[in-house]
């Protein structure tokens, strides 16, 4: 191996997953001679739908393809590879010569001669009229017109057909991979001539092309010709695939044993998950799998390229022209390059990547397959009959890219993990319901006709029976039972266990998508810091040149300002906080002496229903002020990439929705109740206003409907922000184009481009706002669990939902976005483990304060009839009830009553020497409290760290595989060069030998 030279070849290759392959469409070539260690990969992937791609079969001499209907993805076609070409074939080859030499176009390519010059494309508007028409569009004029006494071929309809569908340039031919939107009375016109010129120099094609619903909009068609991608692949490290993997778990079956064998077999006997997707309506999943490595076009035949159109995908390049566009210049200067500052001063309207063709077909998928990848994704991924089958991942990937692909993928990872959530939140729950006639809490409460509660307000409160409460104690049982303090540790665990497996999963998905190896790009440094920071310069030490600098004092000075913004606007999410707390105090005397019998009964249900109802507009309301203040203290920090920008715009807008959702829990679960006072020495607000008690039964009911309420109305609220607001937008703007023109008397069809464009673009925070949505339900999931177990519940079904309604809006109501690469769900992993700890601590004060689970414990175990014979069941709390009420003089209130109430606490009765002073029980029931807090908190953590430990990152097979597969690939580089060393030297009649062993 040394004597070939290669020894100081850097060999960097991990094995990952093959891009997506079909068998058709096959090159006829000599194949390579089949080694020991290895075997070409016979197959490649097909990108691109059937019906689309094989109109390219003019580039590849000494094959013709027949002319047969555009083939679906679902159906399976066989190679075929014609070595005879009919005379009728080779006319239309020569016509189609023709009409290239026509169109003054060049095909380059490197297997053929590499030094071609690159492919032009220019037209007249660029040189300042900036007429729609260009030079393209004169020579297809004139084309047509040569044609007008010829009758119409094959190919030049077929090329008609490809152009009309919105997907090609006018010739049928070169491929769309990006557009560019602007607008003709736009006054930066010498940007955008310079830019464009720039453009075509870096080696892109370009095509002009008016709307055809608004006359002022021109749509730029870019195409990348396959030098141009080659050059920028090798630039940019893109791995394509170059030999067939063999698998390590193949070596491993062989040894496996008798029982796992046979356990395999058993598992093929048993009825198939309905939940898989079938691979039959899936084909172009079927993937052959083959090691990559990063593209060189010096090693170019190490590759397996079947199809030059299909061997780089859509989304490959697409991103290779986004990362031209974000290079080229515009102006002369450091920094006035990029697609992104065009955008912003308006000299282009929006720049996308065109989706793959219309999401619906008038014809079934089942009979005559998806007619494109975005139409596959539709019917197998978006639609809701698919609500129960697990999400094409690889398709996702393929189609929108790693980032939105890992989104989804941690979206189903958290939706599968909520099923065992919400199991046992739910068995907790009916646990509640069949014992709640049969506790004695309930029993007494219900049993208590005789027992006089005090007013719980100054004026209009009558005295009640403690039986009234006997609603309310049932409901608090359903919540509050045996089975809380079991479900609160359960979901601690739940979520170590979920954040673990998810990084197991992450590496997994890592692998098969080829991101092991891939690091960030450098990024370009945002407009608005190189404008403030141009005067400081120092030197970048990965790229080694000079760049603005913003120094440590700036940097602090604006980080403080910032915190202190963030600071002020948690005050005022508590002072909106203690707004509704004064509004619950205010109408808690008006309902109490309301009119309506049924209000007045209930005045506490009507109090917290109407608090919750304001608290959620008030949510709502401050959230679009967050955003604002977000944005603003944001961009006054001056973050120096767009990374950094969004990682600290994404911690502010978590911060303040996060304190505005909880604040109002945060108050009912510890403050509500806690510093009322006593009668007869009532706490008041402002001198004026009693502060407010718990119901009777607890508080942990006002927990329960603050919490049930927030949740559904926040949720129902998201998924029509998501989805309802885009389908009207989408819906305003076909009614607009139906008023401007006569499109529908016309009849005409709009191109693709054109159909992108009247869709609404992704969020300006891209998936910012997916999970920040996901995030904070994750908060409601674990924080205040134990209080609402069925919190999973309701969690899971909005997930269910919310993965199609997601899958839909990226289908059919959002244009195509950059298909951008990505290796972890970025900051918000931190995130969800800073949730997970702080729900440890949350569900521990939530048991030992807001539920009565403490002092039935201390009563059951040393003021119970069971007091010597230790805990037994629920016979042991007999007379609980009486325990935790305390005894008041009514003669004291001055309100003409008389006799004895009763209240909430424990207190010395009004005959003892101390009169309404805490008794030895409040203190015995304070120092379990506390002691519960510590031991709960202690051993939840202990169990959450030993399960971390326990669980690796990544799986063993995995790192096994990997290991394996590097030094497989190793040998394969070494033997690949090899062999083309001996089909060179064999070509030019040397003789050789074989130096492989």
């Amino acid at each position: 191996m040394h004597l070939l030279g290669l020894a100081g070849m850097e060999l960097v290759f991990f094995g990952s997953s093959c891009m997506n392959t079909s068998k058709s469409e096959t090159v006829k070539e000599h194949p390579l001679k089949p080694s020991r260690r290895s075997m070409p990969c016979l197959a490649q992937s097909q990108t691109h739908p059937q019906s689309l791609s094989k109109h390219s079969s003019f580039l590849q001499p000494n094959r013709v393809q027949p002319q047969p209907q555009p083939q679906p993805l679902s159906a399976g076609t066989s190679t075929a590879t014609v070595d005879v070409v009919s005379e009728r074939a080779k006319v239309m080859e020569t016509l189609e010569n023709n009409l290239l030499k026509l169109s003054n176009t060049e095909y380059s390519d490197p297997f053929l001669d590499t030094g071609k010059d690159k492919d032009t494309y220019t037209d007249d508007s660029e040189h300042g009229n900036y007429d729609a028409r260009t030079d393209q569009s004169l020579l297809i004029q004139n084309k047509l017109t040569r044609q007008k006494t010829e009758p119409r071929t094959k190919s030049s309809l077929k090329a008609d057909a490809m152009a009309s569908s919105g997907l090609f340039f006018k010739d049928g031919k070169k491929r769309i991979d990006y557009i560019l939107v602007y607008k003709k009375s736009s006054p930066q016109v010498e940007k955008r001539s310079t830019f464009e010129k720039n453009l075509r120099a870096e080696g892109l094609m370009l095509e002009r092309e008016p709307a055809v619903t608004n006359s002022d909009i021109m749509f730029v068609k870019i195409h990348c010709p396959w030098e141009t991608l080659c050059k920028y692949a090798e630039r940019m490290n893109i791995r394509m695939p170059f030999r067939k993997k063999c698998y390590y778990t193949d070596w491993r079956s062989k040894t496996m044993g008798s029982l796992q064998r046979n356990m395999r077999e058993l598992k093929s006997w048993l009825p198939r998950n309905p939940m898989k997707l079938d691979k039959e309506a899936l084909p172009d999943l079927e993937e052959t799998d083959c090691y990559t490595a990063p593209f060189s076009r010096a090693r170019i035949h190490h590759f397996t390229i079947n199809n030059k159109d299909s061997f780089f995908s859509n989304s490959t390049r697409s991103r290779i022209v986004h990362h031209m566009l974000q290079r080229t210049k515009y102006e002369d200067g450091k920094s006035k390059m990029g697609i992104n500052r065009l955008l912003n001063n308006g000299t282009y309207e929006a720049a996308f990547p065109p989706h793959e063709g219309s999401h619906k077909s008038r014809h079934p998928i089942k009979t005559h397959g998806a007619q494109n990848h975005r139409h596959l994704l539709y019917e197998r991924w978006a639609r809701w009959g698919m609500w129960y089958k697990y999400q094409p991942l690889d398709l996702i990937r393929r189609y929108f890219g790693e980032k939105i692909g890992l989104y989804f993928a941690w979206l189903g990872w958290y939706t599968g993990m909520l099923i065992p959530a919400a199991l046992v939140g739910l068995f907790v729950f009916l646990y509640g319901l069949f014992t709640m006639d049969s506790s004695q809490v309930s029993k007494e409460i219900c049993e208590a006709n005789e027992t006089i509660m005090c007013p719980m307000c100054e004026r209009n409160c009558t005295l009640q029976k403690l039986n009234e409460s006997c609603i309310y104690a049932k409901v608090t049982h359903l919540f509050d039972n045996g089975g809380t303090v079991f479900f609160a540790i359960f979901m601690a665990i739940w979520a170590t266990v979920f954040l673990e497996f998810w990084k197991r999963r992450r590496a997994v998905l890592t692998y098969d998508w080829d991101l092991i190896d891939w690091e960030d790009e450098e990024e370009e440094l945002r407009p608005q810091f190189e404008a403030k920071y141009s005067q400081v310069e120092r030197v970048n030490p990965i790229t080694g040149k000079p760049e603005p600098f913003q120094p440590f004092p700036d940097k602090l000075s604006r980080l403080m300002v910032s915190v202190s913004g963030i600071f002020f606007m948690i005050s005022l999410v508590l002072t909106a906080v203690f707004a509704v707390v004064v509004y619950r105090l205010v109408a808690m005397e008006q309902f109490a002496s309301f009119k309506w019998y049924f209000i007045k009964k209930y005045w506490q249900f009507a109090t917290s229903g109407t608090g919750v109802c304001i608290n959620f507009m008030i949510i709502m309301s401050l959230n679009v002020v967050y955003e604002k203040v977000a944005y603003l203290l944001t961009d006054l920090e001056h973050p120096r990439t767009e990374s950094e920008w969004e990682n600290s715009f994404a911690l502010k807008m978590f911060l303040f929705q996060f304190v505005n959702l909880n604040s109002s829990i945060f108050y009912i679960a510890f403050f509500l109740g806690r510093f009322a006072g006593r009668p007869g020495k009532y706490n008041k607000l402002f001198n004026r206003w009693r502060l407010e008690e718990c119901h009777p039964s607890g508080c942990l009911i006002d927990l329960c409907l603050q919490m049930g309420v927030i949740m559904v109305l926040k949720q129902m609220w998201n998924n029509f922000m998501e989805l309802g607001y885009p389908l009207l937008q989408n819906w305003w703007s076909r009614r607009k184009m139906k008023r401007g023109g006569q499109l529908m008397e016309q009849k005409i069809s709009l191109p693709q481009w054109e159909k992108d464009w009247n869709l609404q673009p992704m969020n300006l925070h891209g998936l910012m706002d997916e999970y920040l949505e996901m995030v904070l339900q994750f908060g409601f999931t674990t924080i205040f669990v134990a209080a609402f177990p069925l919190a999973p519940l309701l969690a899971l079904l909005n997930n269910i939902i919310e993965i199609r309604l997601d899958a839909y809006k990226f289908v059919t109501q959002w244009r195509r976005p950059m298909p951008a690469r990505a290796t972890d769900i970025g900051i918000w992993y931190g995130i969800l483990e800073g949730i997970g700890v702080l729900a440890v601590i949350t569900n521990a004060f939530v048991i030992a304060i807001t539920s009565d689970y403490i002092p039935r414990f201390v009563y059951a175990y040393k003021y119970g009839p069971c007091t010597d014979q230790g805990y037994r069941q629920e016979k042991c709390l007999k007379g609980y009830v009486n325990s935790s009420l305390s005894v008041f003089d009514l003669s004291e209130l001055g309100m003409g009553y008389s006799g004895y109430c009763r209240y909430r606490d424990y207190r010395a009765p009004p005959w003892s020497s101390t009169p309404y002073e805490f008794t030895l029980q409040f203190w015995h029931v304070l120092a379990a409290r506390l002691a519960f807090i510590i031991v709960f908190e202690h051993l939840v953590f202990g169990i959450k760290s030993f399960i971390a430990y326990l669980i690796p990152d990544m799986p063993k097979d995995l790192c096994d595989r990997m290991r394996r597969e590097k030094y497989l690939v190793q040998e394969m580089m070494y033997e690949a060069e090899l062999e083309h060393l001996q089909r060179e030297r064999k070509k030019n009649g040397k003789q050789y030998h074989h130096e492989w062993p």
